[in-house]
């Protein structure tokens, strides 16, 4: 617009405007000027602000929080299209009560009652769908980490991660810090620390208990019914039971340094029900000295011994890998056992000298020559099963079958046995490196996992016996694995624990979790087939 010159005349100068184009005589006038600019007062963009106000701005955005219903939205619902209005007619009509012939169905079901009859007994005695089940939920192929734990104070002291265990309700965690590597071990202080995984306000890097130990844990075991103790296996040798809900001194039992103390390392614990008090429990230990030995509670906070065994170099077939001068001592060392989960009475043990062994809790047999120590030692060895070439370092029995049981080693195999037979139904290279640990699966009766040089596999034998179904990284780098096991409280869980001091909780898909149909079935082939 032109520049206005705004004074009182300047709105009736609009005015004046419309009648000059009527009137000659104002066209001569001196406010002829002021009458031509006039049109420029009134151009204030009150349209704008009218449309504004009316709703009806095509900009994105208005300036008045208002709204208008327009093109997909309208003021008024109306179906259409997929879904008419019922017309009063097919209401009545679907409202009319339906005509039955009786007598014709009657007599319908008398002509057809004995074919029915004699289908329906044909496929009672049919076996065709025995051990067939309907899985309705759907399948999940993941596998995701929930939970990666560590105590940044035993990483700083280069400490790994020696085992893993979950205890009674499943709901907490608890890990060893300590070495499996070379380096002077029995002097260093080491840690336990536990984790409640259902806790508000779980901090990874901040456990709930942290536990000072004045030598390297190698192994721990949670109680099976008491979800507060935790027994744990030294390096020096000993045993100590901590209640971790005592936050002041967590120790109420432990074997000190005695003649019956082991030697070595420990390199797993277990609990043992005691038969003659049911309200009582044992503790198991096995070391690289040889010896497994059965520990009672005491009042004064002392493990006493029981009982106990020893492996001999007599009961061990003399492995052609191994060196003469290694023989005899490398032979008896133990590493792991497995009870079975079918006869109390029998376990099996992996030793350095590359052999896993089928004992019995009832040989009588003395260990010769006698071991010093306040009890006789026995010999429980009955089957030296084909060798592994190199130390065996974890074994574990099946708890669907009761003469299947998985062994794995430094040599990067995994053995299937059956107790019945010497040599292995299969044998798997899994990796170049070693393998730490093996586990069977407490729901899956083909799945087990594998720990290794490498990281986590998974197998699910119903899929192939070759090849690992998953394999996991447990780190960037190929950090080595030491430690897995499965909780049986929430099945879908799996802890692992690693050389860097990390642990890590996997959360397994429904693939490794829900049974199969006729999985049972496969299991019994897969430990009958090889041994025709």
């Amino acid at each position: 617009s032109a520049p206005v010159s705004m004074g009182t005349g300047g709105a009736g100068g609009g005015s004046a405007a419309g009648r000059d184009r009527r009137s000659p005589r104002a066209l001569s006038g001196p406010g002829m000027f002021a009458d031509r600019t006039a049109p420029g007062a009134d151009v204030q963009s009150l349209w704008r602000s009218a449309r504004s106000a009316r709703c009806e701005a095509k900009s994105c955005q208005t300036g008045k929080i208002s709204t208008a219903e327009a093109a997909a939205q309208s003021h008024t619902a109306r179906d259409a299209a997929v879904q008419t209005e019922q017309s009063k007619d097919a209401v009545q009509d679907f409202q009319q009560e339906v005509q039955v012939d009786y007598t014709g169905l009657l007599s319908f079901l008398q002509r057809v009652e004995d074919a029915v009859i004699k289908e329906l007994n044909k496929n009672w005695k049919s076996h065709a769908f025995d051990g067939f089940e309907v899985n309705w939920t759907d399948q999940d192929e993941t596998v995701l980490c929930l939970h990666t734990l560590s105590y940044p104070e035993a990483q700083d002291q280069n400490l790994q991660v020696t085992s893993v265990s979950w205890n009674a309700t499943g709901s907490v965690i608890a890990c060893s810090y300590g070495r499996l590597d070379d380096g002077d071990w029995s002097t260093e202080k080491s840690y336990v620390c536990t984790w409640n995984l259902d806790r508000r306000g779980l901090n990874p890097q901040h456990p709930d208990l942290v536990v000072d130990v004045p030598s390297s844990v190698m192994c721990l075991a949670f109680h099976p019914s008491q979800p507060s103790l935790i027994a744990g296996g030294l390096f020096s040798g000993e045993l100590v039971v901590w209640d971790t809900s005592r936050t002041e001194d967590p120790v109420i039992w432990r074997t000190g340094m005695t003649d019956d103390t082991h030697t070595d390392p420990v390199y797993q614990v277990n609990w043992l029900p005691d038969s003659k008090h049911r309200n009582h429990t044992r503790l198991l230990s096995v070391a690289t000295d040889g010896k497994i030995l059965v520990w009672r509670e005491e009042r004064d906070g002392r493990l006493a011994l029981a009982e106990g065994f020893a492996i001999v170099a007599q009961q061990i077939p003399r492995s052609t890998r191994l060196k003469k001068v290694a023989w005899g001592e490398a032979a008896v060392g133990v590493t792991s056992l497995s009870f079975s989960h079918f006869d109390p009475g029998v376990f099996v043990v992996g030793v350095e000298g590359g052999h896993s062994l089928r004992c019995s809790t009832m040989a009588q047999t003395p260990a010769v020559p006698r071991p010093a120590g306040s009890v006789p030692l026995r010999a429980p060895a009955e089957l030296a099963f084909s060798p592994h070439a190199g130390p065996v370092y974890s074994v574990s029995c099946s708890p669907f079958h009761r003469n299947l049981f998985l062994s794995c080693g430094t040599d990067g195999q995994v053995h299937l046995h059956s107790m019945l037979q010497t040599q292995p139904l299969f044998a798997l290279q899994l990796s170049k490196k070693y393998l730490f640990c093996v586990c069977w699966s407490p729901v899956r009766p083909l799945v087990f996992a594998a720990a290794s040089g490498e990281g986590v596999h998974l197998f699910d034998l119903a899929r192939s016996t070759q090849k690992p179904t998953v394999s996991l990284k447990q780190s960037v780098s190929d950090c080595p694995v030491y430690c897995l096991e499965f909780n049986t409280k929430h099945t879908q869980l799996l802890a692992a624990g690693d050389a860097a001091g990390i642990v890590k909780v996997w959360q397994l898909s429904s693939d490794f979790t829900e049974q199969g149909p006729r999985e049972m079935s496969r299991l019994e082939q897969l430990a009958s087939e090889i041994m025709d």
